[in-house]
């Protein structure tokens, strides 16, 4: 994967430092890169990068390795890369190899693959404790094993403790920087762009995958490096599929369409929903769910400022849906009756919000030291409260059986409150009609 501009230097040699502060002064990280992954034989997936990888060093090739060694006499920046191959080069583009390492990502000593052996004795040399990242590279992991089993035989030092590093890099990558907040804000706002199109080209007797033709053709349109993950459009009773991809179904007159879908700028990901009636109008049943879960995801919302627990925006959704379940005559007994039994799962099966940034279900724990973690300016997370009745679903009235609807936006926690950074898209049932009668304009 090749960036249109690489990431700020000076960022990620600031968050190389803060990573690097946490650690003894003789530690060491070994940091890897994702696999090439295959569609089917020898054809490859467009590659993405580890996130943590890229965090630290914006290196967006396959084949490295990186290397932080606080105080090391080499210096503290190191990249173990695919050297340059002009023959390899012709077929999948241009390498930075070791002279790019050095001069375009600012590593300090840069080697070859075939130096990573070598590489990796130097460090056990060094290493107190050696942080990595087990599980990402089996190749890596199998050289480890095999030369700290030599060094045990040979009684040669070892590092006294291997530790996971990600726990400590996903820690920071939970409040994001300026520099971070610009890649987002631009990915809500094509992810914007691309769920109004998508509204405005659905009309009955379209099929679902021309929908999500539309919305990935705008991604990439306006820039993006594509989707953050497969396009969910689920009319009529696929709605109720929370994470249905297929887009097969023949959209009907009288559906409800549910699109999930973010696109992904210079890694960093958008995760936005709407729920929409495909023919322009709610009819009322529709109407009155999809106002319930507009006024729980409100509720969630207002939840969201620095120092409020994960929790609650959750509690606050539940909450209003719990009322509103019972109001409708969907569920029976008091609202109280139904967060205490949690009678609403059928209907509200997830939770509210998840972290959003490198990954579009990012990482950083929801608790901290056994309790739930709170939240704090530059967080980034979803508020996404939803209802799905099946078709099937007992003793509910049938207006409401198979509607599905959710919907969601992408909110920053800052010091005043939080910044809804998908605001421009409608929410409200009237601004959802309205976009659905506009005319497609890209």
């Amino acid at each position: 994967m090749r960036l249109k501009r690489l990431p700020d230097a000076r960022a990620l040699a600031r968050r190389r430092r803060r990573l690097m502060s946490r650690m003894g002064s003789r530690d060491v990280v070994l940091l890897s890169s994702a696999p090439e992954t295959f569609h089917s034989n020898d054809v490859e997936h467009r590659y993405r990068p580890d996130s943590d990888l890229f965090y630290l060093t914006g290196f967006s090739e396959p084949g490295a390795v990186a290397v932080l060694a606080p105080g090391h006499p080499h210096g503290d920046f190191w990249l173990v890369v695919r050297p340059r191959d002009p023959g390899k080069e012709a077929w999948t583009g241009p390498r930075a190899g070791v002279q790019g390492a050095r001069e375009i990502y600012g590593a300090r000593m840069a080697r070859p693959l075939a130096a990573l052996p070598e590489v990796v004795e130097e460090v056990l040399d060094r290493a107190a404790t050696l942080y990595h990242m087990p599980g990402r590279d089996p190749a890596l992991d199998t050289l480890l094993r095999r030369l700290l089993s030599r060094r045990r035989r040979n009684r040669r030092r070892i590092p006294r403790a291997l530790s996971d590093v990600r726990p400590l890099v996903h820690e920071m990558r939970l409040k994001k920087e300026q520099d971070e907040l610009a890649h987002m804000r631009r990915a809500a706002a094509i992810t914007c762009r691309a769920h109004r199109e998508g509204m405005a080209l659905a009309a009955p007797g379209l099929y679902e995958y021309q929908v999500e033709a539309r919305i990935d053709c705008v991604f990439r349109t306006l820039g993006a490096q594509g989707v953050a993950y497969p396009t969910i459009v689920g009319s009529g009773p696929n709605g109720v599929i929370l994470h249905h991809v297929d887009n097969q179904r023949r959209m009907r007159r009288g559906d409800l369409v549910l699109v999930d879908a973010g696109c992904e700028f210079h890694c960093y990901a958008a995760d936005v929903t709407r729920t929409f009636p495909v023919d322009g109008r709610f009819r009322p049943p529709q109407r009155r769910l999809y106002d319930l879960v507009l006024a729980a995801q409100q509720a969630a919302m207002g939840e969201v400022r620095a120092g409020v627990s994960m929790d609650r925006p959750h509690q606050a959704a539940v909450e209003v849906l719990a009322q509103g379940l019972v109001d409708l005559g969907i569920l029976p007994g008091t609202p109280r009756d139904v967060v205490a039994g949690k009678t609403y799962l059928p209907f509200f099966m997830h939770r509210t919000s998840h972290w959003l940034g490198l990954d579009v279900h990012d990482v950083g724990g929801r608790t901290r030291h056994g309790r739930p973690r709170r939240l704090a300016s530059g967080m980034v997370l979803t508020v996404e409260p939803g209802l799905y009745i099946r078709a099937d679903a007992a003793g509910v009235p049938a207006a409401y059986r198979g509607l599905g609807i959710r919907i969601e936006d992408d909110l920053l926690v800052t010091a005043a409150g939080h910044e809804v950074l998908t605001g421009d898209l409608p929410r409200t049932a009237a601004a959802i009609e309205r976009a659905c009668r506009r005319a497609p304009r890209l």
